[in-house]
């Protein structure tokens, strides 16, 4: 019967059952070390109807199911990590987040930091065997930057000459943007402004080739095996929803030698107790998404030999929909910013050894930027503010929602704190809208919400990576808000070559940001958190953008 359903519905028994099981002992309130205890041992007892094909050389636990694995329209972390393995850019990331050659062998780059030449491998091929080129790069970029592909991440492009132009459409010829081939094998880009980043900008997802001819035959090309092409050390196998992706080794792959693992599952399980539940049955090698660690036994875990921990460039922060009433007016979103007790939320809550937020971003990023501090929680300046827009002790202020990822509990967890300090210290009620991980991503997207849960990871180690989303029409801002001033220091930061000025327009602008006009409100910086056996897996390091490629893994001789 178990399988019966499987191949209907396409989920795996362990996963279905640990689902089920999970939410009932939620329901009946259950103490979470019985529901650890007896769902590993129903996992165990269900794990042989998931050996049909046989276990993967790796299996890690992703975190939410992966949305399309498009370059172009990829938005979020447990995407990437497939993408990473699928594809590979002119650049890459090592074991530590250091950029390294991808297809590209080498660059040079000119002695005014604005023209990079790429130098791409002539073995480096694409898995049906056609060669990698520089055409497959600009099909790619031209197609992440124009306005109707809807990429979210297409001013990740913008220091390159005109690529902002393209995007927004003020010009529709592609050749004036500053990138050309003249030899299939070399890539010219021309920048506006130096930017010393750019090669790890080229490691990022948005950054990755496209196979032209497939993606312009196959429509769904990014979610279906059969159609798939990519040039990364992986293939694409299998992707049963919300059950698991198969990828194996690349044979074309040019460093193809150089990468141990035969076959990667990747599960995606976003429920913390459904994801450790499986990692500590073994039906899972390693749990590597910052939000799957069950907060209520985080005492415990922290203790284990196979708990990894580390600080890196990441952010949780609450989103206003500045172009909604009320939260238009920047009292309001002041108020409720200096109400909430962020060392209560990582004290009692996340309990992981994060951070209390008093920046957006986090202190370390960018070797020596050193963000300006927000305001402290000081409720009576919060009650005042709320009085002045109107709303004296919250009365006539409308019923809000907070929109939050349904499928986490840490996320629900932190809505019902904010939920009770706001009607404790304002008189708001606020409500809670739960929803899966890409009716969330819309609805954020859309402005379909008051107020929302929200993360952010730094693509590379520069202020720039967290500012600059919140330029008035950036494609992550997501927020409605828009400031001229704000706009013009980073737009001027992007101009200045002394870095000790740029950093300065940098805490300028950030003051704007989180103090002035609170247009977000930072809660906690992350802790990056990983279960695996140390002695056993190699390849996995700590490290400041939270990256590990699955082509640096292997497991140890013995």
């Amino acid at each position: 019967m178990l399988l019966l359903l499987r191949r209907r519905l396409k989920f795996s028994p362990s996963s279905l059952l640990l689902g089920i099981f999970t939410g009932l002992c939620r329901a009946f309130a259950a103490p979470e070390r019985v529901a650890v205890f007896v769902a590993a041992v129903l996992c165990f007892l269900v794990s042989g109807c998931d050996r049909e094909q046989g276990r993967a050389d790796l299996v890690f636990i992703n975190g939410s199911e992966p949305e399309l694995l498009d370059p172009a329209l990829i938005t979020a972390q447990p995407s990437s990590r497939i993408a990473y393995a699928l594809f590979e850019g002119l650049t890459v990331f090592g074991p530590d987040a250091e950029v390294r050659p991808g297809v590209a062998s080498r660059w040079e780059v000119s002695e005014d930091g604005l023209v990079y030449t790429f130098f791409l491998r002539r073995e480096a091929c694409w898995s049906n065997g056609d060669p990698v080129t520089s055409a497959d790069f600009m099909y790619a970029w031209r197609r992440a930057l124009l306005p109707e592909t809807g990429s979210e991440y297409a001013s990740q492009f913008f220091p390159i000459t005109h690529a902002e132009a393209f995007n927004s459409g003020k010009i529709s010829d592609f050749s004036k943007v500053g990138v050309s081939a003249s030899d299939p094998h070399k890539l010219v880009v021309r920048l506006d402004n130096p930017t010393p980043y750019f090669p790890d900008l080229c490691a990022f997802a948005t950054f990755l080739p496209v196979h032209k001819a497939t993606a312009e035959a196959h429509s769904d090309w990014a979610s279906r095996p059969a159609h798939f092409m990519g040039n990364g050390p992986f293939l694409l196998k299998e992707w049963r929803l919300f059950d698991r992706v198969r990828l194996v080794k690349n044979p074309r792959f040019w460093d193809a030698d150089a990468v141990a693992l035969a076959s990667v599952d990747v599960l995606p399980a976003a429920r913390p107790m459904t994801a450790f539940n499986l990692y500590a049955t073994g039906a899972a090698d390693i749990m590597m998404d910052k939000g799957l660690a069950p907060t209520s036994l985080m005492a415990e875990l922290r203790k284990r030999p196979d708990f990894h921990a580390a600080p890196f460039l990441g952010s949780y922060f609450i989103r206003f929909n500045a172009a909604r009433v009320p939260f238009s007016d920047g009292r309001v979103r002041r108020a409720l910013s200096l109400v909430v007790d962020k060392q209560e939320l990582v004290d009692k809550i996340t309990r992981a050894g994060e951070t209390p937020a008093s920046s957006f971003v986090p202190p370390g990023t960018g070797h020596g930027y050193v963000p300006p501090a927000g305001a402290s929680r000081n409720p009576e300046q919060a009650r005042q503010l709320l009085s002045e827009a109107g709303f004296p002790s919250g009365k006539g202020f409308p019923v809000i929602h907070y929109l939050y990822k349904g499928d986490s509990d840490l996320d629900r967890d932190i809505a019902v704190e904010l939920q009770g300090v706001f009607q404790k210290e304002l008189g708001i009620q606020m409500l809670l809208k739960p929803q899966e991980w890409t009716v969330y991503l819309a609805a954020q997207s859309a402005l379909d919400y008051d107020l929302c849960r929200s993360s952010w990871v730094a693509d590379y180690n520069d202020p720039n990576t967290f500012l600059n989303m919140f330029v008035t029409g950036d494609g992550n801002n997501r927020t409605g808000w828009s400031n001229a001033s704000y706009d013009g220091l980073i737009a001027q930061a992007a101009r200045e070559p002394n870095q000790t000025r740029r950093f300065g327009l940098f805490q300028e602008a950030e003051s704007i940001l989180i103090s002035k006009e609170a247009a977000i409100c930072p809660l906690y910086v992350y802790v990056g958190i990983q279960f695996y056996d140390g002695d056993r897996l190699e390849g996995i390091r700590p490290n400041l953008l939270d990256e590990h490629p699955l082509r640096f893994m292997r497991w140890k001789k013995r």
